[in-house]
């Protein structure tokens, strides 16, 4: 028998998917005709509200005496707190932050030291991988996409399970805490399994150290030597804090709720929020963000003019640059309008950073891009609000800047998103609500049923 090809698109799948498009291809002015709220918004991009919670508000928009909706610097809450607050209270008492905010997330209160210490042991307990389970799962048929590879591995962790499948709440917890912890292992040792089998690199499985963060542990599994500063652990822990939650509406984290709300497992709920953070348009922004600025340097040459810069950009916005998609990446958000609060934490850390690390310029120039741009957008399209970088354009390069591979990006906001995801499926099952199902509306004909010796033959579309 024939070895199966399971990458080739054969003469009949493509025949196959030329009749899928031609009769899946709806007619956009019926959307209008039914008001039908795409990608779940409005024409002014407001979502449809399709639930509650009490995790974490966006903050976008005030009001003003006569109720109507004013622009305002964006804020966004953690269990009420505002994340600014977080983050500097940390800074001031020298602790890594992400575990205290993970526990807020999960039990809407700060920790007294006492119990961030206590959290901290029972997640440094739980980050130990079942035995053989590294040269069993991940060492084998690693794959070239880390999320795959996590998602992979996250299923696995079902069969070693025996609660699997109860969803009562404190079981729920231990499943989600000891996601949380291993989340960086199953993550870091994809990738050196990855790099060791397709690239011939030398194969490091350091175990991780309990009395080391998050943040820290990520750099010593990845890092040959296990070596990393202060400022360089600090900055990796401000991103995963500033990634832990952003609403119920993203699109991971309400997959989040649909898939909880249908009763199934811990792993095959955060197994399908990870499929939703994989994409492009999601979780992985920040990496077309670092695409994009390598193809900007390759044809700018002075980084300072101006005027260079601006040529590009608005080659990119007229789709003559980078991958013609009209887009400048990392710019613009759903919700926020004048500014994303946790773009501007990380750029005021990374400054720090870039000056450690001797590339300066290289944060002015993405300075001088988010300034920029924004005027630029605003000129060449027809938008509802205002625009502003996003925290994927500064995040790529806080990555870049620490040395980490661009596989592990989106991974590392998974890393960091379990926290929020965990929270909101218990949220869900708490609150026990229907199984969440929004309607479709049929906008095609009735026909009538031809036996198989009377139908018409498909006729291939030419190219």
């Amino acid at each position: 028998m024939a070895k199966t090809n399971f990458s080739e698109i054969t003469p009949e799948i493509r025949k196959l998917s030329d009749l899928c498009f031609k009769n899946s291809h709806v007619d956009p002015s019926l959307y209008e005709k039914y008001d039908v709220k795409r990608g779940l918004r409005d024409l002014q991009g407001n979502g449809v509200l399709t639930g509650l919670t009490e995790i974490s508000e966006i903050v976008s928009q005030t009001r003003d005496e006569n109720g109507n909706s004013i622009p305002c610097r964006g804020k966004l809450y953690y269990r009420g707190y505002d994340i600014e607050e977080i983050v500097k209270g940390s800074i001031r008492n020298g602790y890594f932050c992400y575990e205290e905010a993970a526990y807020l997330l999960l039990f809407s209160e700060l920790p007294s030291m006492e119990q961030l210490k206590d959290f901290k042991k029972l997640l440094a307990h739980y980050r130990t991988l079942p035995t053989s389970f590294v040269r069993d799962i991940i060492m084998k048929a690693p794959s070239n996409d880390m999320m795959n590879t996590l998602a992979r591995s996250v299923l696995t962790l079902y069969s070693y399970d025996e609660n699997a499948d109860d969803i009562s709440i404190p079981n729920v917890l231990r499943q989600s805490l000891q996601l949380i912890a291993l989340f960086p292992c199953l993550s870091v040792y994809g990738y050196q399994a990855y790099r060791h089998y397709h690239d011939g690199q030398s194969l490091f499985i350091h175990p991780p150290r309990p009395e080391l963060s998050t943040a820290e542990n990520i750099l010593h599994l990845l890092r040959p030597d296990s070596k990393y500063t202060e400022t360089e652990a600090r900055i990796l822990d401000i991103a995963l804090v500033l990634h832990a939650e952003h609403g119920g509406g993203n699109n991971s984290t309400f997959t989040t709720h649909v898939v909880s709300s249908s009763g199934t497992d811990t792993y095959s709920s955060t197994a399908a929020s990870l499929g939703s953070l994989k994409g492009p348009k999601h979780g992985g922004a920040n990496i077309k963000v670092v695409q994009m600025f390598q193809d900007l340097k390759k044809n700018v040459s002075d980084w300072t003019d101006e005027n260079q810069v601006a040529d590009y950009l608005s080659d990119l916005l007229d789709k003559k640059a980078f991958d013609r998609t009209g887009l400048i990446y990392g710019m613009g958000h759903a919700v926020y309008s004048l500014s994303d609060p946790r773009a501007d934490i990380l750029k005021s850390f990374l400054k720090r950073l870039s000056v450690e690390k001797g590339r300066t310029e290289e944060f002015q120039l993405y300075s001088l891009v988010e300034r920029l741009a924004a005027g630029l957008i605003a000129k060449k399209r027809r938008i509802y609000k205002g625009v502003s970088a996003n925290v994927d354009f500064y995040s790529g390069l806080v990555y870049h800047m620490l040395g980490l591979p661009m596989e592990l990006y989106t991974p590392i906001f998974a890393i960091s998103r379990i926290a929020g995801w965990s929270a909101h499926r218990m949220e869900e099952l708490i609150n026990a609500g229907k199984i969440i199902r929004p309607s479709y509306k049929s906008v095609a004909p009735h026909r009538e049923y031809a036996p198989i010796d009377q139908r018409k033959q498909f006729q291939e579309t030419k190219s």
